[in-house]
């Protein structure tokens, strides 16, 4: 009966705070974890939200192309009346 109670007493005593110390080391990252998951979550919805106009670049690049061949022919017929 009293290794029983010396038993409890080192597992009391000895086992649990090295227990509680292992599960603080594990959670305190996690935590840190959560919260940085968290930001990367709210500044990856504002990233897309500016992100939103990107398809419209190639129908500028379009645009432009089709402006730039313009202008080339009203310069050279420009050129030729000056």
């Amino acid at each position: 009966m009293v290794l029983w109670w010396l038993a409890n007493a080192i597992l009391l005593l000895v086992v649990a705070p090295y227990l509680i110390l292992l599960a603080n080391h594990v959670l305190r990252p996690a935590t840190e974890i959560r919260k940085c998951a968290g930001d990367i979550l709210e500044h990856g919805v504002a990233l897309s939200k500016n992100v939103e106009p990107i398809p419209a670049l190639s129908d500028t690049r379009e645009s432009i192309s089709r402006i730039k061949g313009l202008a080339v022919r009203y310069l050279g017929s420009a050129g030729k009346l000056l």
